[in-house]
């Protein structure tokens, strides 16, 4: 019971959309309805300027960071901490508060990976800082980000197998939200930061 009472909880503090709620106290507007229209770290760098952004990915990344802080002082799981992870990174994408229409959940999915399986997650965003420097594009080196971390995860010998499938789960997630980003990239008409 008490591991659905978690799940549950992830799941709805994935939910809190702190672009949607800066956006509406700072311009009483709706993030969704200006830029790209995703309630996420790099739209809000576009409407709001950068102290909101850097605001907006620091507490999104630490949404991804509690939920797994907790699991594992509940459960001392990685495979139930992978999966409240997953949770908050669906809450994000689809808030139950917000009409199901969130941001990309990179930022969450940062905060997930880091808090399981720290050095394979900052070996992934190194590579990804340095492919959104070169290309310019950021959903290019979120995409890097979310592909290369689960599978650097294969290399932490002492995270379960089911725990890393779950976090390929967490990056399908994410990544099946950038399928809009994947086409204008290929079409060349991505937008660059």
């Amino acid at each position: 019971m008490m591991t659905i009472v978690l799940f549950v909880f992830s799941y709805l503090i994935g939910c809190i959309s702190f672009s949607y709620l800066l956006t509406k106290v700072l311009k009483n507007e709706d993030i969704r309805n200006h830029g790209s229209g995703n309630a996420g770290a790099t739209n809000t760098l576009r409407v709001l300027g950068k102290g909101p952004a850097i605001a907006v990915l620091l507490l999104d990344c630490f949404k991804g960071v509690l939920v797994v802080s907790v699991a594992f002082w509940y459960s001392d799981s990685p495979v139930i901490a992978v999966i409240c992870g997953l949770l908050a990174v669906i809450g994000h994408n689809y808030p139950v508060f917000y009409g199901f229409k969130g941001g990309k959940g990179v930022a969450t999915a940062i905060g997930v990976f880091a808090a399981v399986a720290f050095l394979p997650s900052l070996i992934a965003g190194v590579i990804a800082i340095i492919t959104i420097w070169v290309s310019r594009f950021v959903s290019l080196g979120s995409i890097v980000f979310l592909i290369l971390s689960p599978f650097f995860m294969l290399y932490q010998f002492n995270l379960p197998l089911e725990a890393v499938l779950t976090s390929f789960c967490i990056s399908i997630v994410s990544i099946w939200k950038h399928r809009g980003n994947m086409a204008r990239i290929w079409r060349g008409n991505e937008r660059k930061i």
